[in-house]
């Protein structure tokens, strides 16, 4: 969103894009910062509630191909993710680690024992807390309407890199 107002000879806008706001002056910053939004990884958007990369991701976590994603297919994609992540091998992830997968929030009920880390078993339980909230028909199952909701990608989050 822009809002613009000239005032001494000079225009002054405004820009909030994602919550930032953001002062420009002139016209080369109002470029500089169309080209910033324009340049942002294809996967932000993708993420958002895009159904190709819903159908995509849920290809990708479904080994039985049964259209749905169940607790225990979400838990493996979850420990390899983990695996992955774990750079420094030493059984936890540290939220450096997790690059913003778990919110502020969230990182009270992933790290029960606050150690500032997170060790697998903590990973998984809490993969389990956030699969109940994306599965809000309580089926035991995600489908890619589940996955496209702002619980779903929370979800993915912690699956997919």
């Amino acid at each position: 969103m822009r809002h613009c107002n000239k005032a001494s000879g000079q225009t002054l806008c405004v820009i909030v894009f994602r919550g930032i706001a953001m002062k420009l002056t002139s016209l080369k910053s109002l470029t500089l910062a169309s080209l910033l939004a324009v340049s942002l990884p294809p996967a932000m958007f993708m993420t958002s509630a895009s159904p190709s990369f819903a159908a995509s991701a849920l290809e990708s976590l479904d080994p039985d191909k049964d259209g749905t994603v169940d607790l225990a297919e979400a838990k493996a994609a979850a420990g390899a993710l983990f695996d992955k992540l774990d750079v420094d091998h030493d059984g936890t992830l540290d939220r450096k680690e997790l690059k913003d997968r778990i919110s502020a929030e969230d990182w009270k009920t992933a790290d029960p024992d606050n150690d500032k880390t997170i060790s697998k078993d903590e990973y998984l339980a809490f993969v389990e807390v956030a699969f109940k909230r994306a599965n809000r028909d309580n089926d035991a199952t995600i489908d890619a309407k589940e996955l496209k909701s702002p619980a779903g990608r929370a979800l993915l989050r912690l699956l997919m890199k």
